[in-house]
Formats: structure tokens, C-alpha cells, sequence
């Protein structure tokens, strides 16, 4: 008899089979069971090499040992019959049946489970094809996405306590911002991918959504020190694993686990890094974990725009340069923290805070000037000055350092639409759009645009993409559109709404009275002017921009205008974006004011510089004549 009949008498193939799927079975279900009882990872690595090595002994006995109804018994044992041997053959087949379907159930949750990450909006978001003739962008297919374009989804928190949010948020943003500086890959923006956080779409979806062909997600499962991350990178046509990985390590590990799934993706993807080996994708900014750990707590604020949170970000910012003082782009992350806070801060705060954010923008710039964002805010915060020059040539620096951020590039879109450059302003928001298709403020000042050019069903449809993407001010194009539409009580809702946002300073009945002026009621309007007098009466410094916003809703234009050149505000864009960068007032450009305006704001110097709007012409006697 040869040795392979001998084998398949004796079921040793059998017990071989047997054996490789039971280990295999109950090493997928320690690898998930194991983490949820905080069991140390050596355990698992233990158990592997414990399965693997008792293999040969498994084979062994099965050659020496029959298994029989009575139990074991020798192979040798007289008493052993054929009919006993065919008896243990069938249960061991039975055995390595039923272990076989496990396992196929097995994998077929996980690859369930990988297919399927975050849902869509209820409402098609905006993306990189344009709509059939109705201006709204569409879903772009994933067929026709560049085999070099990926998304990076926010990783899961799977740690014990739900905490660790803002870490794995963090660390897929990290990666996402290493992909973006890879020549020859398009990367999703970072606010259109991580819309899908907490959802359960499926990733074909989102990839057409974000017109990308690849996906990248994955999960954070920290506890103390200890970290795991696994990464998956997905084809998003059909949902294929090109590759996964799990890591295992310490909060000191995460830089280079970092840097190890951002060059795995590059090498999966076929995409030149055209870097030296020595050279990080993934550059934190400091080698201190416990300082990077609250820097990403301080962004979770910055990017959920949670004023009430504003000074709990701080802190953590302040921590973090506690702990390593040379942390560039914590000073950087500061700055925009405090640029934020300005816009819905009392007058009274807003110098101190908008000075602070200067000051530690100019620090990460000491430190780091290659950091795109510091210019970026800068921009920002010397435009609360009315320097619009110097604004505007700090936001080219950070666009010529960083020129796929959308978020600069929204602030730069923002200058064009707050100086009366309508046109020029809705195309730097469509290219905004085609990066990032969720981005919430992109979305609501395009809404606002499409609404004062008299469309309003692609106004209401991108306000309906902006709230779903999480934006707390679509009341100004809600209220202006129930307002066209005859709705005086929707749109008197909607204005109070958005205003409750930014009444800091105005006494309690402001935000309600001020709405009601705008909508005709004649009333509302006269007590609104009472409100304002007393207001500014009172007031030195700066106010609040719903002061001349208001005089100019109402149609006392002249005074609108005046009040707010001769008054810095809290929010200029708050009056120069609906004001200047809307087609609702007409009256503004042909007002006796304009002129005084336009050179008491420093906006004519600026068009002497940078040039004027389209309908705007200066004359010989040096004034500009706007239709």
C-alpha cells in the first residue's frame, strides 16, 4: 500500500484538514475577541505559534491513534475494525464540513463589514461633473475617476470608552494631507470624505459621489499607550481589497505607522513619490505623542467650527506648546482658532483675540516657513483690519505654498465676493466645489449667489447640500428665497435663525427685531433703528456688522454704508459678502455714499492694485461709477 493510501486509511488527511481550518476559525475569532477584553497582543502572536507548532504532533497522533466511539485506541488495537475507521472518518468529515462553512461565514462578514463605511446625504452632494443644464454639479461616475484618486475616510473609533474620535480623525487627515503633496494623485477633499463618518453607505457610492476609484478607511483602537490601526485600501468600482494591514505599537509608534500606510498606498496606487527614501510623507511637526494627541484634539474644534469649543481647543493648543515649544503648527493651529472666534465674539474681545491670532500665526512662521496655513490666516485677520492688500497677498502665499488646500482656497475665493467681484468669485467656488464637494461654507455662499441671480431652485437644492453637510447659517439664503417666493413668515424664521448666531453685543431683542425689519414689517423696522441708535450711542470701538447690514435690508442705504466705513466690526464679511457679493442691493452701487465708502474702506485702493469689478469704471476725476 503506498504512503498516501496509508495517510487516507489512517485519516491523517483528514485530522490535517481538520486541523488547518479549526486554527485558522479560532485565530479570526481571538483577533476579535481578544481586544474587546484588553488581552495583551502577545497573546494572539502566542496562539499562533502555539497552533503552528503543534501541527506536526496533530499528524503524528493521528497516524499512531484511531478515534472511535469507545474513545482513542491505538491503530495497532485487534479490536479495530474497518467499519470503526469508516465510522471516524465520517464525523471527522462532518467536522471539517461544518468548519468550513464557519469559516465562509467568517469571511463573508468581513468582507461585508469592509464594504460597507458611510452613507450619502439624503440630497446628491455637489462633485467634479456638472449637472445637465441646471448649474448644480452632479455624482461623477467612478469608471471615468482617474485610476490615481482616492479618498480618505475617517478612521473608526473602536476603542473601549468611544473616545478616541478625534484621534482617528486625526490620523486619517494627517495621511490625507501627505497624499495631497504626491504628484500625479488625486486625493478627495478632506470635509467631502469625512461627511461620510458614522454612516453606512456603501463605498461604490462614495466613490461616484467623490469621482474617486480608490478608498481608503480604516479604524483606531486605543487604550493607554497601547494602539492598533488597521488600513484598507479599496478599488471603489467594485468594492475589491487591494490591500490591508494591521498595526500594532504605542502612541510613540503612530508617526511612523503614518508614514508606513501613506508609502502603501503610493506603492499600491503605482504612483511616483519622485522623494528619497529619507524624505517623510507624513510630517507631524514635533516627535512629542503626547503633544500631537492634543494638537488633533484643538483641530477637531477648528473643523467642527464649535464656537462653544473654541476655548477648549485653545487650551489643548497651549498644552501642546507646553510640552514641545518649538510645535509650529500648533502656534499655526492657535491662529485660527482665535481668527474663529472672532467672528462671534463681543466687540469688546474681539482686538485682543484677533492680535493674539497674529501673534502666533508669526510664531509657526519663525518656526516653519513652509507652513502654507499661517499665511492663510493672516489673510484672514488683516482683513478684520481693512488691509485687503496685504490680505490678499498673504492668501497668494499660502495658495503658492499649498494650491490643493480647499480651505485657502475658499478663503481666497471669499476676498473676490466681499469686493464686488460677483463673477469671478462664483468660478473660484465652482473650482472649490470640484475639490472639495461638501465643503459646508463653499456650499452655503455658492447657495446665496445662485439665490440673488434669480435661481432659486439650484439655490434651494445646494442650502438643502450645505445643512446636510452640517452649516448653521443656511437661513440667509433660506430667508431670501421664502422672501422671493412670497413666504414672509418662513423667511422672518429663517433671518432670526442665522442672526441668533451673530448678535454678540446687541441687547437680547436684536436678532428677533432685526429679522422682522427685513421682511417689510414696518414696525420692526422702526424699532430696529431705535435699537441701532442706542447701539452705537453707547458703543466705541468695534460693532456688530448686523448694524449696517440691518440699515442697509431696511433701504436706508446712505446711512448702512456709512456707519460701516467709519466703524471696523466684528464681521466684515457678514456685511461686505451680502452686501457687496450679492446682486440683492442694486441700490448700493448707485448710491451718493458709494464713492466715500469705497475710499473710506480702503476697497478702491485695492481695485486700483488688483483691478475693479466688471461693472465698475473709474473716471477721470478719480471716482469709481459702478451700475
Amino acid at each position: 500500500m503506498s504512503l498516501f493510501a496509508e495517510l487516507k486509511r489512517r485519516n491523517v488527511i483528514r485530522v490535517a484538514l481538520f486541523y488547518l481550518v479549526a486554527a485558522w476559525v479560532l485565530i479570526q475569532v481571538a483577533e476579535t475577541v481578544l481586544p474587546l477584553f484588553d488581552v495583551p497582543d502577545g497573546v494572539l502572536r502566542g496562539l499562533v505559534i502555539l497552533l503552528a507548532l503543534g501541527f506536526v504532533p496533530a499528524l503524528v497522533s493521528a497516524w499512531i491513534y484511531e478515534l472511535t466511539p469507545q474513545g482513542l485506541k491505538r491503530e495497532t488495537d485487534p479490536s479495530l475494525s474497518d467499519a470503526t475507521r469508516e465510522h471516524g472518518a465520517r464525523r471527522l468529515n462532518i467536522a471539517v464540513i461544518a468548519l468550513l462553512l464557519l469559516s465562509m461565514a467568517l469571511f463573508g462578514y468581513e468582507q461585508l463589514r469592509g464594504n460597507s463605511t458611510s452613507p450619502a446625504p439624503t440630497v446628491p452632494p455637489a462633485s467634479v461633473a456638472q449637472g445637465p443644464g441646471d448649474g448644480v454639479p452632479e455624482p461623477a461616475s467612478t469608471s471615468a475617476a482617474s485610476p490615481q484618486s482616492i479618498a480618505v475616510l475617517a478612521f473608526a473609533d473602536l476603542s473601549p470608552d468611544g473616545d478616541q474620535e478625534y484621534f482617528g480623525d486625526g490620523i486619517a487627515e494627517e495621511i490625507l494631507n501627505a497624499l495631497v503633496r504626491v504628484p500625479g494623485l488625486r486625493v478627495a477633499g478632506r470635509t467631502s470624505a469625512f461627511h461620510f463618518k458614522g454612516r453606512n453607505e456603501d463605498l461604490r457610492s462614495i466613490g461616484a459621489t467623490l469621482g474617486v476609484a480608490h478608498i481608503l478607511e480604516g479604524s483606531v483602537r486605543k487604550q493607554g499607550e497601547r494602539l492598533r490601526v488597521t488600513a484598507q485600501l479599496i478599488r471603489s468600482e467594485d468594492g475589491f481589497h487591494l490591500w490591508s494591514e494591521t498595526y500594532d505599537g504605542t502612541d510613540a509608534d503612530i508617526f511612523a505607522l503614518q508614514e508606513r500606510i501613506a508609502r502603501e498606498v503610493t506603492r499600491e496606487l503605482k504612483v511616483a513619490l519622485n522623494t528619497g527614501q529619507d524624505e517623510r510623507l507624513v510630517n507631524a511637526g514635533t516627535a512629542n505623542p503626547e503633544a500631537y494627541a492634543l494638537y488633533l484634539r484643538a483641530t477637531e474644534v477648528f473643523n467642527r467650527r464649535q464656537a462653544e469649543r473654541y476655548e477648549e481647543g485653545i487650551a489643548a493648543a497651549q498644552q501642546a506648546l507646553r510640552l514641545d515649544p518649538g510645535y509650529a503648527r500648533a502656534h499655526s493651529r492657535l491662529a485660527t482658532l482665535y481668527s474663529l472666534w472672532t467672528n462671534v465674539a463681543a466687540p469688546e474681545r474681539f482686538d485682543a483675540l484677533r492680535a493674539e491670532g497674529v501673534r502666533q500665526a508669526q510664531l509657526a512662521l519663525e518656526l516653519d516657513p513652509g507652513l502654507a496655513e499661517p499665511h492663510a490666516v493672516l489673510g484672514l485677520l488683516y482683513w478684520a483690519d481693512r488691509r485687503y492688500n496685504d490680505s490678499v497677498l498673504a492668501l497668494q502665499e499660502a495658495r503658492a505654498i499649498d494650491p490643493n488646500d480647499s480651505t485657502t482656497l475658499f478663503w481666497g475665493a471669499l476676498r473676490h465676493c466681499q469686493l464686488g467681484a460677483i463673477e469671478l468669485c462664483e468660478r473660484e467656488l465652482d473650482h472649490v466645489l470640484m475639490l472639495d464637494p461638501l465643503l459646508p461654507n463653499a456650499l452655503g455662499w455658492r447657495a446665496r449667489m445662485y439665490a440673488s441671480a434669480g435661481d432659486l431652485a439650484t439655490a434651494v437644492r445646494m442650502t438643502e447640500r450645505a445643512r446636510e453637510a452640517g452649516l448653521r447659517w443656511t437661513g440667509i439664503a433660506l430667508s431670501r428665497i421664502a422672501l422671493e417666493r412670497g413666504d414672509r413668515a418662513a423667511a422672518q424664521a429663517h433671518m432670526a435663525d442665522v442672526q441668533k448666531i451673530f448678535d454678540a453685543g446687541l441687547v437680547p431683542e436684536a436678532a428677533a427685531v432685526f429679522a422682522a425689519a427685513r421682511v417689510g414689517d414696518g414696525q420692526a423696522q422702526e424699532r430696529a433703528r431705535v435699537i441701532i441708535d442706542d447701539y452705537l450711542a453707547a458703543t466705541a470701538g468695534r460693532i456688530n456688522a448686523l448694524v449696517p447690514l440691518t440699515l442697509v435690508a431696511v433701504g436706508d442705504v446712505e446711512r448702512g454704508l456709512e456707519v460701516f466705513a467709519d466703524h471696523l466690526t466684528t464681521n466684515d464679511a457678514l456685511f461686505l459678502g451680502e452686501v457687496i457679493g450679492t446682486r440683492w442691493y442694486p441700490d448700493v452701487w448707485t448710491s451718493p455714499a458709494i464713492n466715500a465708502f469705497l475710499q473710506e474702506t480702503g476697497i478702491a485702493d485695492y481695485w486700483d492694485r488688483f483691478g475693479a469689478p466688471a461693472h465698475c469704471r473709474k473716471d477721470p476725476d478719480g471716482d469709481y461709477r459702478c451700475e
